[in-house]
This record gives C-alpha cells, structure tokens and sequence, in this order.
C-alpha cells in the first residue's frame, strides 16, 4: 500500500520557519516526482513546489518564490519543504504528491495536480501574525 506522510506543521509565526516532511513508502519512489500544494480555508488546493526525481529541476509557486525551498531525501523517497519568511497568507493544509515518471515531461499537468497519482492527507501550518 503506498502511502505518504506529511509532518512538520503546526503553529509559526509571521518571519519565522517550519519544515515540512513527506515520507513516501510501499512503492519505489525515487522515479517519481513529488510536490507539496496547499489548500486554505475556504479556497481551492493550489500548487506551491515540485522537484524532479533527480533534485535537479524544481518548481515554486510566485507567492512563494525565494522563501520555500523543497529537497528530496539522499534515499529520494523523503521530500522536504523548507518554509521561510512565514507569512499569515501560508496558513493552509499542505499535503505532499508523488507524480510518475511519465509526468516528467508534463510540468504543467505535476503544477496543476492531475500528473499526481499519490497524495498524502496533508498537515496543517498556522502562521500568526
């Protein structure tokens, strides 16, 4: 059974730091892309970072560019989402995907969600102000 699992949320504040973790298991993972999105309150579930199989290529969203940084693991089935800069706008559930090779040259369709075949269910951030 695949599964994947989010922890590091909770509660930050404004300017301060959390990191994110997704640790894939119950398949081979280290072909797959992987992405975090976000869902807030009340609005749709939106795109916020996705890295290659490799580590090479990542993707951010412009609301969080040059403040979230996404890793993958040395065993490339662990994904990281280190997030920075922490505004009150993050606060949202944040659920780790896993996409497969076939997606990689789809970066528009891991972007938008529908090249991800597994998603984790998700781990709540609360930033304060």
């Amino acid at each position: 059974q695949v599964l994947l699992v989010e922890s590091g949320g909770g509660l930050g504040q404004g300017g301060g730091s959390l990191r994110l973790s997704c640790a894939a298991s119950g398949g081979t993972f280290s072909s797959y892309a992987m992405g975090w999105f976000r869902q807030a309150p009340g609005k749709e579930r939106e795109f916020v970072a996705a890295i290659s199989w490799s580590g090479e290529i990542t993707y951010y969203a412009d609301s969080v560019k040059g403040r979230f940084t996404i890793s993958r693991g040395n065993d490339k089935d662990t994904v990281f989402l280190q997030m920075n800069s922490l505004k009150p706008e993050d606060t949202a559930v944040y659920y780790c995907a896993a996409a497969p090779p076939s997606a990689t040259a789809r970066p528009q369709a891991i972007m938008s969600g529908d090249a991800m075949d597994y998603w984790g269910k998700g781990t709540l951030v609360t930033v304060s102000s």
